[in-house]
């Protein structure tokens, strides 16, 4: 994909893409099991970000054994954490009726952060921070002033949702680029918007965004930059260009199986499909 692409451009790209791939791949799941399998990326990937060790296969099976899973070479604080996303992640995307409020996010927060945040931070689940927050070589501004706008981060996203005052993929990116760079939790902020973005795209019936571990250094720079030069084209582009990818392999891995898949005639309707060893 060009990166040379205007925004508009992308925006075709992608409207054309979801087309095929809600036919290609989305119809030929069952509901509970796409939900089950955008969980389980959504929670590895993410926790990923953070630092969390937990492959998707390693959360594949957490989410299949729970606690009693037998961790090998990982901490029950990531166990803990992957647990926890799954929570948040069930509470969001079963309720999508739900409109964007800081009571919501709020809410959120305290199932993300049910079983980590004491043992990380003096803080309790829902709490905001009593500081200024940083994170890498990023100071974040204010917290007392970030704080008193997330209200209205929450209430102005969901106007523009109501309102269709853009496309829900770049709603979804500058809310994630708002929500980030006000910081208001003292842990979980990352976990956090991208659950919000990702519940925003939901509603709309479009994708999740997927950003893979690999990508942390590109999605963090994407963020600064976007931040740093007041551009918000940056960030939506890298949703825009993020979730195409994601539907295109997805499409081909859909359609390299069905090409598996041998048309039986009427010779041999009794033999079913070959299989080489």
């Amino acid at each position: 994909m060009s990166d040379n692409l205007t925004i508009e451009q992308l925006l075709a790209e992608y409207k054309k893409t979801l087309g095929l791939y809600k036919e290609q791949v989305v119809s030929t799941f069952a509901a509970e099991n796409h939900f089950e399998y955008n969980e389980i990326l959504l929670s590895a990937h993410s926790c990923a970000i953070e630092g969390n060790s937990f492959s998707v296969n390693d959360t594949r099976e957490l989410k299949e054994h729970g606690i009693s899973l037998k961790l090998q070479n990982k901490s029950m604080l990531e166990a803990f954490e992957i647990l926890d996303h799954f929570k948040a992640f069930e509470y969001l995307f079963n309720n999508l009726q739900l409109p964007l409020s800081e009571q919501l996010l709020i809410d959120t927060h305290k199932l993300l952060t049910a079983n980590t945040i004491q043992y990380t931070k003096n803080y309790q689940p829902g709490e905001y921070t009593r500081s200024r927050m940083a994170a890498g070589d990023t100071i974040f501004p204010d917290h007392e002033e970030s704080i008193a706008s997330v209200p209205a981060l929450m209430e102005q996203t969901q106007e523009a949702i109501n309102k269709k005052l853009a496309q829900p993929i770049e709603i979804s990116a500058k809310f994630h680029k708002y929500f980030i760079y006000l910081h208001p939790f003292p842990d979980g902020n990352g976990r956090l918007g991208r659950l919000i973005s990702n519940f925003i795209l939901a509603k709309a019936g479009e994708p999740l965004v997927i950003i893979e571990a690999s990508r942390k250094a590109e999605y963090i720079d994407v963020l600064k930059f976007s931040h740093k030069h007041n551009n918000l084209e940056l960030i939506s582009s890298f949703f825009i260009k993020t979730s195409i990818n994601r539907m295109k392999n997805e499409i081909q891995q859909a359609s390299q199986n069905a090409g598996q898949k041998i048309n039986p005639s009427n010779n041999n309707k009794s033999k079913g499909k070959s299989f080489i060893f």
